[in-house]
């Protein structure tokens, strides 16, 4: 191997472990804040309009940070999400709507009828989750639905802890905020009253990481083995 491949190949691996240690991720993910539906967004090409303001990395400017074309998302069909990316910090960054799960290829919509469903079920989780997800098999669907039911109750509670004033007394259900906020598609209003915390809460709602607990939250929303009660 020439020397100068080999020294171009050390300066990269040095930079990536860099970034490691740092904790920076090779993509970020920010909030589009957009009232408009998935199918809107997609009937108006939406992304082309989208504008990232400033690098979160070099608020001061002067990174050149460039749009980095899009990249498109399995649901719903046609979506494509806008991107920037700043070469010195090697950094590429998504604008998601609002519209959007994130981490997740649904919609935010999707997610919210799927837990209201569970929420206000009066049949058994594996009933409910073989109707939902006909194609999968009962255990399969079953872990389907609790995986989005675990994720907005931490998101819930997530929120209530951010905002003890407006949600103060309420369950961590997604029905509970959703009368406490007095809306109709809760977890959009959940994205936009965590403000710039947004980028801690948990998916779906939020663009953090995924809970180290979930394990255990998950545990703790699954039944007793067997049926579950009508």
């Amino acid at each position: 191997m020439p020397a100068s491949m080999g020294l171009a190949a050390s300066t990269k691996k040095e930079r990536l472990a860099t970034e490691q240690d740092r904790g920076e991720p090779r993509r970020v993910q920010l909030r589009h804040e957009s009232r408009l539906t998935a199918v809107e967004y997609v009937k108006q090409k939406a992304w082309e309009g989208a504008s990232l303001q400033q690098c979160p990395l070099h608020p001061e400017g002067g990174c050149g940070i460039a749009r980095h074309g899009t990249y498109v998302r399995v649901e719903p069909p046609g979506m494509e999400i806008a991107r920037w990316y700043c070469k010195p910090g090697h950094t590429t960054f998504s604008l998601l709507p609002d519209c959007l799960a994130a981490k997740l290829s649904s919609t935010l919509a999707a997610v919210e009828t799927v837990v209201d469903a569970v929420e206000r079920r009066e049949s058994s989780i594996e009933a409910l989750a073989e109707k939902l997800r006909p194609d999968i098999g009962v255990q399969g669907a079953v872990r389907w639905v609790r995986r989005r039911v675990v994720a907005i109750t931490l998101a819930m509670v997530a929120l209530k802890g951010l905002q003890p004033d407006v949600l103060s007394g309420v369950g961590a259900t997604q029905g509970e905020v959703r009368a406490a906020l007095k809306v109709d598609a809760v977890l959009a209003a959940a994205r936009e009253l965590a403000g710039t915390q947004v980028a801690h809460l948990p998916p779906y709602v939020g663009f953090g990481a995924r809970h180290r607990g979930v394990k255990t939250a998950k545990r703790r929303a699954q039944h007793q083995a067997g049926a579950d009660p009508p």
